[in-house]
């Protein structure tokens, strides 16, 4: 499998490109492969061994307030709404569900790295309908009305996997195993939902990216500055708790089909962009770091 997820992203990308108008359709599919992808990733993990990290709050600090301090910063300085709403939805963006994989590999706590891709959807659950409700296409409801629509919608599918896992474990703990054994289709799940996300991301340009040239060349460049800050930043609260590279990855490492789908649900579509140049960044500097620590342990 290690050698199959060094093509996913290119494979994605380039099925994206060509099957485009199939993604497109076949979009309304991604929510249940998200919550799938979740609940196995859950089931397979003793939740009740979990424990919550002060670089898991520190983590969480960060996604919750530089999200809305990153959109009004970038809105500031570039004037445009959708650069803005960009990176709102690039920091806000959860944990990859491959971070354990990657992570573990690279050296840090499995346990750690676990806990956060629980607490780190939990919190996007609740805190993405909040900024959702005044920033993006449901601004001319109430924000009332706007959070619970969001909330009714998201939490479902990223929050109700962790609740319906932590049930089978308590209550039908064979159930739950058997569905345990199963783990390793999440991969090949994530690598369809990424596949129809992108595609529909570069769907929407093919019919709306002419004019838009100025925007997604700044989507590009805004989401290079963040996947170093996440990283970076991430790197720099892991060393401060004992886990230099799961902070790193936990922080760096998003779910980039979670994200994009937000973004063309809540957001003006075109936003997806960002989202859609940060899982090539990310992908590129995992490789590099997966590289550099064979390379290392080889010698």
């Amino acid at each position: 499998m290690s050698r199959i997820r060094s093509f996913v992203l290119p494979t994605a990308i380039v099925l994206g490109l060509l099957l485009h108008r199939w993604c497109q359709a076949w979009t309304v599919i991604v929510p249940y492969l998200i919550f799938i992808i979740l609940l196995l990733n859950f089931a397979a993990v003793d939740l009740r061994r979990l424990r919550f990290t002060r670089m898991h709050l520190w983590v969480m600090l960060f996604q919750a307030v530089g999200s809305i301090g990153g959109y009004s910063i970038a809105l500031a300085v570039s004037g445009d709404e959708i650069i803005a709403e960009g990176v709102l939805a690039g920091v806000l963006c959860p944990v990859a569900s491959s971070v354990v994989v990657v992570a573990a590999m690279l050296g840090a706590n499995r346990n750690t790295t676990t806990s956060y891709t629980i607490t780190g959807n939990l919190l996007v659950a609740f805190v993405a309908p909040l900024y959702f409700s005044f920033i993006g296409t449901n601004q001319d409801l109430s924000f009332g009305e706007s959070f619970l629509m969001i909330f009714r919608k998201i939490s479902p599918v990223i929050a109700l996997p962790f609740f319906v896992a932590l049930a089978m474990q308590r209550v039908v703990p064979r159930a739950n195993a058997a569905l345990a054994r199963y783990k390793n289709w999440a991969f090949y799940l994530w690598a369809l939902a990424l596949l129809l996300t992108l595609g529909q991301t570069i769907h929407f340009i093919f019919k709306h990216g002419e004019g838009n040239g100025h925007s997604i060349l700044m989507l590009g460049i805004a989401s290079t500055v963040v996947c170093a800050v996440h990283f970076g930043l991430g790197k720099w609260i892991g060393s401060r708790h004992g886990d230099r590279v799961a902070g790193g990855q936990l922080l760096g490492q998003k779910n980039t089909a979670v994200g994009i789908w937000m973004a063309n649900t809540y957001l003006n579509p075109l936003a997806s962009v960002f989202l859609a140049f940060y899982s090539i960044w990310q992908n590129l500097f995992n490789s590099w770091q997966l590289w550099r620590h064979d390379r290392r342990q080889g010698q």
